[in-house]
């Protein structure tokens, strides 16, 4: 994947920023007591969203069965996501960059001088890869395959609808209540500031750093789309409040490699947004919930090395 290189592990950044053995333990051992606290808060909060998509399941598949019908729903939307998933990985990242694309571009800057400036921009082109990548494998693809496989559905259907958006704006402020001091905490480890931003020239200029956010928004929008839209559209008329479960799972998984209180973290998040997604039918409100932490998890990386630009443009 395109952030191998820069994943640390984070027992290995723990040992070497001189942490006891207690703090190490209690480090490995936090997210179980966390979760025993979060998770039945989440279900307070969604219980009547799940109840709702529950019988809206119970109806789809006893109508099916009234039909003689099989519900082709699963068995298009799993292996699809499956598929998208393994590409990504294989396809999405560094690897396949260094070994296909930048080679082209190589080639072509000999032939037009200045084209791409690769000495200056090299990794930017890179994560621009990566954020291509993500939004053709997790928009424009399962959307075309779900349309020719299912004409009568209409893709806005996949949460991304307006209407009712500023009904439930406040969820997106108490999200945001919740998860701030989360985060503040989580931006003390050890492994957060080294692993932050992913662009590591973000601190050369406002002018990198702003096309690196640019490009992490439009990434986190095409992940939003993919899980908390296509993934519990798809399935929820099928398995009712279990897709969103379904959908955590892989969602903390493409979470490995990152500090390991974020990658816990996923699973809550996963479950949250997909509920509220759910809740709202609309993907825009945990999309800004995301954005807004993830813009601001870079910003605190920067900030706590004392790494924020200073001018605008990148030198040379």
């Amino acid at each position: 994947m395109l952030l191998a290189s820069f994943r640390p592990h984070s027992v290995d950044a723990l040992a070497a920023s001189g942490t006891s053995t207690l703090a190490r333990v209690a480090h490995v051992f936090f997210p179980v007591p966390a979760l025993l606290v979060v998770l039945p808060l989440i279900w307070l909060f969604f219980r009547k969203t799940w109840r709702e998509l529950d019988i809206e399941a119970h109806e789809h598949r006893g109508r099916m069965l009234e039909l003689g019908l099989t519900d082709l729903r699963p068995f298009i939307a799993l292996p699809l996501c499956a598929v998208i998933l393994t590409m990504q990985d294989y396809y999405g990242g560094r690897f396949f960059f260094e070994e296909v694309i930048r080679p082209f571009l190589t080639d072509y800057e000999l032939t037009h001088p200045g084209a791409f400036k690769l000495a200056k921009y090299d990794e930017l082109y890179g994560f621009a890869w990566w954020v291509t990548a993500r939004v053709l494998g997790y928009v424009v693809v399962p959307f075309v395959v779900w349309k020719i496989a299912f004409r009568q559905d209409s893709l806005l259907d996949f949460g991304l609808r307006t209407r009712g958006f500023f009904k439930h704006a406040w969820i997106y402020g108490l999200f945001l209540l919740v998860v701030l001091p989360a985060m503040w905490i989580v931006s003390r480890q050890p492994d957060f500031g080294n692993y932050y931003p992913f662009y590591k020239l973000s601190s050369r200029s406002w002018c990198d750093f702003l096309l690196w956010e640019a490009m992490y928004i439009a990434q986190f929008f095409a992940l939003e789309v993919f899980f908390r839209g296509f993934w519990l559209r798809s399935l929820s008329r099928s398995f009712g409040s279990g897709a969103i479960f379904a959908m955590a799972v892989p969602y903390c998984m493409i979470h490995f490699g990152k500090p390991y209180l974020e990658a816990n973290g996923a699973i809550v998040a996963g479950i949250a947004l997909g509920s509220l997604s759910m809740k709202t039918k609309s993907i825009y409100q945990g999309f800004l919930v995301h954005v807004t932490v993830a813009v601001l998890m870079d910003w605190l990386a920067l900030s706590h090395r004392h790494a924020l630009p200073t001018q605008f443009w990148a030198p040379g």
